[in-house]
């Protein structure tokens, strides 16, 4: 870790979990508006795969006193993670095949079938106790135009994967054992409540004359004002159905391996270590003694003994790790491995054909509909997980290194 502060240009330094002199100069730009802003609590911090986001690096982490920012926070509230592991060996799998498809792929196929992926959404109305209780609510606040559309229309995405980087993994461990694992968020719920509020912020921040610049677009919410009041209900109700979100999807991908396994194998599989976190949010919390709105923008919790999840690219490693407490980073680590490409970049640099050899040369079965846009989640076109776990050793210890068979994408 390495600390940018220059007193002529950021009013609050900068934490960096990367070796000094490795920091993209458009990622330092949007670090040093963000440490210019005059409700910095203590320092900004940057985790190992940040790169370059939306008013504020992606891999950022802010804390602040009194204050919410909604873009600090993002448009897919509550996006994360979550993971199980299985007693199924991998080894075992490959040993069946049906109609000359390996037992994998049948899944695989399965869950494209039965998980709505991309702009896919559910044709029937689905069950969700978190928008039930929204519809209670929030019936009185109008804060958010056509919040009861919104709030009805999430019945029909909860779920759903989504498509960029959202995707449904199976992996096996060093011992051979088979996981799944699973990264999305709260669908179209929570960019409405993003995009709103954010406009709200703006306008508010006109009239107050606020010395927070419109460029880096990262106006604010006081948490006492009835805005900022309003936008903490409605975030924390995407982050909960993102989290409910996830857990449908686990569940229902579960099952489906589980019938396989039943079907094929004639065994029934115990699952366990179940993790499911968010890795876009704003939380209140204790840090240095006050209570701090931490935002964490492709950041993930890593309080002392807490489980995380931390994504590799497809077709790369993942890990499932423990959390060090370490109070410098607001006990945060990275979520992923980090872009070094754009999306748009991506597609320029790196052909389709050298994408679907290079997974079928590690023997990953690739499960997506529209291959034109694979190359966007290469592997290719992230930082390399493992260095990016080399550094952040005093954020998290990694317990479990998991390597991708098989990949549902949208």
């Amino acid at each position: 870790m390495f600390v940018h502060y220059d007193k002529s240009k950021n009013a609050a330094p900068i934490k960096v979990w990367l070796p000094k002199g490795t920091l993209e100069e458009n990622v330092l730009e949007q670090a040093l508006d963000l440490a210019q802003l005059p409700f910095v609590f203590k320092w900004v911090a940057l985790m190992p795969d940040c790169h370059y986001g939306y008013g504020m690096p992606i891999g950022g982490v802010l804390a602040t006193k009194d204050v919410i920012v909604p873009n600090a926070v993002g448009m897919d509230i509550g996006c994360g993670m979550c993971y199980v592991q299985t007693d199924i060996l991998f080894a075992d799998l490959q040993k069946v095949e049906h109609d000359r498809q390996p037992l994998l792929k049948l899944i695989v196929n399965q869950v494209m079938r039965d998980v709505p992926v991309g702009f896919a959404l559910h044709k029937e109305k689905q069950s969700s106790k978190v928008i039930d209780q929204a519809l209670i609510d929030m019936r009185d606040d109008r804060r958010l135009p056509e919040a009861k559309e919104i709030l009805e229309n999430a019945y029909y995405q909860i779920g759903t994967l989504g498509g960029g980087n959202h995707f449904i993994e199976f992996q096996q461990d060093d011992e051979g054992y088979i996981g799944i694992m699973l990264h999305s968020g709260s669908r179209n719920l929570g960019a409405k409540i993003c995009q709103h509020f954010n406009k709200v912020a703006k306008n508010l921040n006109e009239i107050w004359h606020s010395r927070v610049p419109e460029s880096n677009q990262l106006p604010f919410l006081p948490t006492e004002t009835e805005a900022g009041k309003s936008y903490l209900k409605w975030m924390n109700i995407a982050l909960d159905y993102a989290y409910e979100n996830r857990e449908q999807m686990l569940e229902k991908t579960m099952e489906i391996f589980s019938h396989f396994v039943d079907k094929y194998l004639e065994k029934e599989v115990n699952y366990s270590m179940r993790v499911n976190c968010h890795h876009n949010y704003a939380a209140l919390e204790h840090h240095y003694g006050q209570n701090v709105w931490v935002h964490r923008k492709g950041a993930t919790r890593a309080r002392k003994g807490e489980l995380g999840i931390i994504p590799g690219a497809m077709g790369s490693s993942s890990y499932i790790v423990k959390g060090l407490g370490e109070p410098e980073s607001f006990h945060s680590s990275s979520h992923g491995a980090g872009r070094v490409y754009s999306r748009k970049k991506a597609k320029e640099e790196i052909s389709v054909e050298s994408v679907i050899v290079d997974l079928k040369e590690r023997e990953v079965i690739l499960g997506k509909v529209k291959k034109a846009d694979v190359a966007e989640e290469s592997r290719f076109a992230y930082k390399n997980i493992d260095e990016v776990m080399g550094n952040q050793e005093e954020l998290v210890t990694p317990i479990k290194k998991l390597t991708t068979i098989g990949v549902i994408k949208g």
